[in-house]
């Protein structure tokens, strides 16, 4: 079988782009190769042209291009017209396209579309309670009526995806999201900065970011030499129109034991994962929480919101934490559970790498993928 995907991101030193979906979609892709399939990844918006080979894998990176008038139409067909010619002569099966923004609306493929809910503006806009622009609206309906199958990370994603869009007689299957396991390894994970916790992700509101310096506060006061660090890409903010998010967070902060390092390699995330003795999470808009599995993986104690996805990947006191955002007491009272007690936050970091090695393997996830892929292959 030959599978190629469709994304505006991935994590390879030429691609302009990568974040979560683009780290989900490697985990598969490897674990796809190893399974002996093959793989032709297609990332769009990029700097340059090029097919780059690697580790069994085929990458076109295909350039940003501009028009007098109608640039993303006649982007998007370009993009649909050079897939396809690359479909016959590599003699690719299925492909499979994100859920945002419609991207792949207006574009017919020789073969099945399988697209994976991501996160659609629909979705993010529900559960912010957010009108969502019509031009958005329009093109994710689209996307949606031309998919041949859908693939959701959690229930509560394919569940409320399939509600917003109003899908019929269309498979929609949960597969979760995975972790090549070799990759994540914490030798010592008794060994970590005491009084360190750690945020990761991008510096916007959905991700529950501006209830931090609450929560912070109240650690402060029983723990003065607590620190947090906060890692992620500084975004433009919708409710105030700033241009940085981070400008208006960090006035919210009234200790100095705060340091925002920004976007950083990915190569170099772990070791402040290892370095950290809690990870939080309280974010109020997701449909996986990639960032929490690769915590939990390294052995780390994470404090999460609680909201439908959230416990799918978590058992709530056993192998971390779920709270909602708002709750700031209860969110740091966990925080200072892990704190005050060294056996609890062994104990919580070793079911946490458990409940990963049994749920979240890629090399066990995959197959679930491969087997769907061919039943849609075989339906068309």
């Amino acid at each position: 079988m030959h599978i190629a995907f469709l994304t505006p991101e991935y994590p390879h030193p030429k691609v302009i782009h990568a974040a979560g979906i683009g780290t989900s979609i490697k985990n598969l892709a490897d674990a796809l190769t190893r399974k002996g399939e093959k793989v032709t990844m297609f990332v769009y918006g990029q700097k340059n042209d090029e097919i780059i080979v690697e580790a069994g894998l085929e990458i076109h990176l295909i350039k940003q291009k501009n028009y007098k008038f109608g640039t993303w139409y006649f982007y998007n067909k370009h993009i649909q017209n050079y897939i396809n010619k690359v479909i016959i002569s590599k003699k690719i099966d299925i492909i499979e396209a994100p859920d945002w923004t419609g991207f792949s609306a207006i574009m017919n493929f020789r073969i099945p579309l399988v697209i994976r809910f991501h996160g659609s503006d629909a979705y993010f806009c529900h559960l912010e309670n957010r009108k969502q622009k019509f031009k958005n609206k329009f093109f994710e309906k689209l996307a949606i009526s031309k998919a041949n199958a859908f693939i959701a990370p959690t229930k509560f994603a394919g569940d409320l995806s399939k509600k917003l869009f109003h899908i019929k007689n269309k498979p929609i299957k949960t597969i979760n999201y995975g972790l090549e396991l070799s990759k994540f390894h914490n030798l010592n994970p008794e060994k970590y900065e005491k009084e360190t916790i750690l945020y990761l992700g991008s510096i916007i509101r959905k991700k529950g970011i501006f209830e931090i310096p609450k929560i912070f506060s109240i650690i402060s006061k029983q723990f003065p030499n607590a620190k947090l660090i906060l890692i992620g890409s500084d975004t433009f903010d919708l409710q105030t129109k700033s241009k940085s998010t981070w400008k208006l967070l960090e006035t919210f902060f009234d200790n100095k034991n705060v340091n925002y390092l920004g976007k950083i390699p990915y190569i170099e995330v772990q070791q402040y994962i290892k370095n950290a003795h809690v990870c939080i999470f309280p974010t109020f808009a997701e449909t996986f929480g990639m960032v929490t599995i690769e915590s939990m993986a390294l052995s780390k104690p994470v404090v999460n919101s609680n909201f439908g996805w959230s416990n799918e990947l978590i058992i709530d006191g056993e192998s971390g934490y779920l709270v909602h955002p708002k709750d700031h007491q209860k969110f740091a009272d966990r925080i200072l559970d892990i704190f005050s007690n060294n056996d609890l936050c062994s104990q919580i970091g070793e079911k946490a790498r458990k409940r990963v090695e049994e749920v979240f393997d890629i090399d066990k996830i995959v197959n679930q993928n491969i087997d769907f892929y061919k039943s849609i292959i075989e339906k068309k």
